[in-house]
């Protein structure tokens, strides 16, 4: 799913496409992408955009008349800007203007992308799930904030209701940076501790963001993905740390996993997975060491 990272690049190069642009049409191939019918649809086109912004995961794309379209990309979902006939794959709507269209794909059969139309500040501000923003974010009101719950650090992280735009991926690098384990609880962390989490979440986040920047080169990004070149642990499973040269380990989840270093995370305890930990009871290595 893209984070606040890739959503931040999105909304920068569509700012230089579509601000000020009126959106002349919209097509919809598939209607299961709309999750409201008022106001429908159609009342979005021929409209102007007056501005672009982030709602946690989510694009939102303001028009005049106080309509906003709310685009949640999910996991699959991704964005590309076209020029002429060109066509994209997977397509579930397009955005047409005068100078191009925006196509909204999503690759794969789930379908879990969504669109909405909304009226009004107030029907957008209830699509909000309050988590805060890092941009300006003070350590004190970091603190409160992760501390709002006994949660993990990583449940604590990537929960939108606590912080915005913070998923998987970037979740595993600030852990990661931050020399602390996923599955510390909130409410045992130490002073020190919760001052490196929060200086690696601002550092992180600033980087990558910088980073694909850099990549786009003012384009729309065309390969938005968890999964990056030169990310520390995410997506690292058995690759040796980039610190320590260990392998990294994952623990695996429904659809996701998390990815840590034992031996900078953990102390060297290798945590359990609930499935694969369970099939190989006393077989399952403790720590980093026993795996050789």
């Amino acid at each position: 799913m893209p984070e606040l990272p890739d959503l931040a690049v999105y909304l920068e190069s569509l700012q230089s496409r579509i601000a000020g642009r009126t959106l002349a049409a919209i097509g919809l191939a598939n209607p299961f992408l709309l999750r409201t019918a008022v106001p429908p649809i159609a009342a979005a086109e021929g409209r102007k955009v007056v501005g672009l912004r982030r709602l946690g995961k989510r694009i939102v794309i303001a028009l005049e008349g106080e309509l906003f379209l709310v685009l949640h990309l999910m996991i699959a979902g991704r964005l590309q800007w076209l020029e002429g006939s060109a066509k994209a794959r997977n397509t579930l709507a397009r955005f047409e203007f005068d100078n191009g269209t925006l196509a909204f794909t999503e690759a794969g059969t789930k379908r879990r992308a969504s669109l909405h139309l909304v009226q009004g500040e107030a029907a957008l501000k209830a699509m909000d799930p309050g988590g805060l923003e890092f941009s300006g974010m003070s350590e004190e009101v970091f603190r409160t904030q992760l501390q709002k719950e006994n949660h993990t650090l990583k449940r604590a992280l990537t929960d939108p209701r606590l912080f915005a735009g913070i998923g998987n991926a970037y979740s595993d690098e600030i852990l990661h940076r931050a020399r602390l384990s996923p599955v510390a609880l909130t409410s045992q962390l130490k002073d020190e501790e919760a001052h490196r989490l929060y200086l690696a979440s601002l550092a992180i986040l600033q980087e990558w963001t910088e980073k694909l920047r850099e990549e786009a080169k003012g384009a729309v990004p065309a390969k938005v993905t968890a999964f990056r070149e030169g990310m520390a642990v995410h997506g690292r499973y058995g690759q040796p740390c980039p610190v320590c040269g260990a392998p990294v380990q994952r623990i695996v989840y429904a659809e996701n996993e998390t990815n840590y270093c034992a031996r900078c995370q953990t102390g060297g305890r290798i945590l359990a997975d609930r499935a694969l930990s369970r099939l190989l009871k006393k077989s399952w290595p403790r720590s980093i060491d026993e795996l050789g």
